[in-house]
């Protein structure tokens, strides 16, 4: 007893040195030190509870990035996690791995060879991008965590129950773009405000973007499908559908289109029939008709044409000089990408290092294609080991939609990530998918559930019979 009172005497004493210390640097920090050890305390009692707690919670954090918000959520989201498998490893119980995190974690490993090249002289950059380039790795490490913390729920909730969780991540960001949508920007806090940066209103919800919130959208949509292929009672899901595909709409983006086309087009080509075939031309022509409804849908398809895509009157080069004085995004990107190809020549094996594409360009902006982005960070080795990263999924996806053990609800759920996965690579070559951190933040979280035993678990009463009987006859 007097050996325990010594100790808590100690710590005590050394609590109100560190409190004093951080009180002179910031007060904030005393609140912070005070509340990590009683969040870990209620992490390990109320581990499932926490984990959901915190998947939803990230949708709402991108607002307060200039704050450093996402930043801290991505360390302590990493520190949680290795914290519990410490804990876990020590006391003899098991930590669920399976052979993609294996890869995933090898992968990241060798990312890291980028970030120590750069204050070597290794790379086309040095040390003043080794801050930025320390970032992006952590950031990427946060998924990695992420998928690990997620699996830790395997054998304690029902895959089923992680993804109806996971549609409360909606609330917030459909909320705030709803409040985008309705009230005044002036009258609302500069956190939820429509990003100022844009040209035009395009609502964003709390993802920072409206481009950030269509993969974001488009993902919830994929979740929905299959909740509409499982599910007994089917109007409150496609009462969702219709709403997330609203919001898909008035965000304006126009690559949300072509990615709702290859995702539709993967789910239904593979199983033609009338009804399905029906629904997905229904969904598109609605989503189309309500974009070219307004004046600046028409504009932005019209803007189409006027680049070399549609428009053989127009070439590459033609395209880089009319893009400093005609506004078309399009001939914009084209401008940046061949500026970024031109830069990448000079330093082609390995490129510049990781976040360092917003160097160059016309407007030093982001690259606006992920395979230039790889090509340029991280030359013709991280461009292979990019797509070998994206391959790999889809892989593993079409692995267990073929295997007979597979539950057909879990092979159902695997065809719309494999969809989505799709999508989003149609999308990286025209947008920064790469950089939508909070929308891999949740792919991962899905894709460690995707491998699971779904056998395994009881019928769900809220899930078509039909769909799952065949593994219980």
């Amino acid at each position: 007893m007097a050996y325990s009172r010594y100790w808590v005497g100690l710590i005590g004493i050394l609590m109100g040195i560190v409190a004093g210390f951080l009180i002179g640097v910031n007060p904030l920090y005393v609140g912070l030190i005070l509340f990590v050890p009683a969040f870990i305390t209620f992490f390990f009692k109320n581990f499932e509870l926490t984990v959901i707690g915190l998947l939803i919670l990230r949708s709402a954090l991108d607002p307060f990035s200039d704050q450093g918000l996402t930043r801290a959520f991505a360390i302590g989201i990493s520190a949680l996690t290795l914290i519990y498998v410490i804990v876990r490893l020590l006391s003899k119980q098991t930590v669920h791995i399976d052979s993609f995190w294996c890869f995933f974690a090898g992968w990241l490993v060798v990312q890291g060879i980028w970030v120590v090249l750069l204050p070597l002289g290794g790379l086309g950059f040095g040390s003043e991008y080794l801050s930025d380039a320390v970032r992006e790795w952590v950031r990427v490490l946060s998924w990695l965590m992420s998928y690990l913390l997620t699996l830790q729920l395997k054998e304690r909730l029902h895959p089923e129950q992680i993804v109806n969780s996971l549609f409360l991540a909606l609330v917030i960001p459909l909320s705030t773009a709803f409040l985008q949508l309705v009230v005044p920007g002036q009258f609302l806090p500069s956190f939820l405000a429509v990003n100022p940066n844009q040209h035009d209103f395009r609502i964003n919800g709390t993802l920072g973007l409206a481009n950030t919130f269509v993969t974001f959208l488009i993902f919830f949509i994929g979740l929905v499908y299959w909740k509409l292929s499982i599910a007994q009672k089917r109007l409150p899901w496609f009462l969702l559908l219709g709403i997330l595909v609203f919001y898909l709409v008035t965000t304006k983006v126009l690559v949300g289109i072509g990615m709702l086309v290859v995702l539709i087009a993967t789910l239904v080509i593979p199983r033609l029939n009338f009804a399905k075939t029906f629904g997905g031309i229904l969904l598109l022509a609605v989503m189309v008709g309500l974009f070219a409804s307004t004046d600046y849908g028409r504009e932005r398809l019209a803007s189409v044409t006027q680049t070399p895509l549609l428009n053989p009157d127009i070439d590459v080069s033609r395209a880089v000089l009319l893009a400093a004085s005609d506004d078309n995004s399009f001939n914009w990107r084209i401008a940046q990408w061949t500026s970024l190809v031109g830069h990448w020549q000079h330093f082609p094996l390995l490129g510049y290092g990781l976040q360092t594409t917003n160097a160059f360009g016309p407007m030093f902006a982001w690259a606006h294609n992920d395979y230039v982005r790889a090509l340029v960070e991280e030359g013709i080795v991280g461009l292979v080991l990019f797509l070998l990263f994206l391959g790999v999924q889809l892989l593993r996806l079409l692995q267990i939609i073929r295997s007979p053990l597979s539950d057909p609800s879990q092979k159902q759920f695997c065809s719309v990530l494999f969809a989505f996965l799709l999508a989003a690579m149609v999308g990286m070559l025209t947008e920064n998918v790469w950089s939508h951190t909070a929308l891999f933040f949740y792919w991962f979280s899905m894709l460690a559930i995707a491998s699971w035993n779904w056998s395994k678990f009881p019928l769900r009463s809220d899930s078509s019979t039909a769909l799952r009987s065949a593994q219980f006859q």
